[in-house]
């Protein structure tokens, strides 16, 4: 009992002392696993879980959606982005298809690292700014 309170406490910790640039990559993070829980359980046959988990990632992705500033032209095109990956995990959870989710998966993991490599760069900057 002590193990999954000591990792909740953890979790909470790290959300609660996280800057917003790494609350956006744990969020990316949790997709993924989101995802691929999702897409292994579709595999296995297990529908229902195959079904929360894609519910949790869409969740996710519209939380990204919500949170762009569309005042720049960058956000437009995330906003697609988003909204193309959000279209993969319907049909794929609708349908049944792993290809689907595989699709959205691929979208996220390259959302995911050019957010690292951006983050990156940030870093550097700032860092040379000092």
């Amino acid at each position: 009992m002590a193990n999954p309170q000591m990792a909740n406490a953890y979790k909470n910790q790290q959300v609660m002392t996280s800057s917003p640039e790494q609350l956006t990559l744990l969020l990316y993070n949790g997709a993924l696993r989101f995802l691929t829980e999702s897409i292994l359980a579709m595999e296995q046959g297990n529908i229902p879980k195959s079904h929360n988990a894609n519910i949790r990632v869409q969740n996710i992705v519209r939380e990204f959606i919500r949170t762009l500033d569309m005042n720049y032209e960058l956000s437009i095109n995330w906003a697609k982005l988003y909204e193309y990956t959000e279209y993969c995990l319907i049909q794929g959870n609708i349908k049944k298809d792993v290809e689907q989710l595989l699709q959205a998966k691929s979208m996220l993991t390259e959302m995911r690292d050019t957010w690292i490599e951006a983050m990156k760069q940030t870093h550097v900057a700032r860092a040379v700014a000092k």
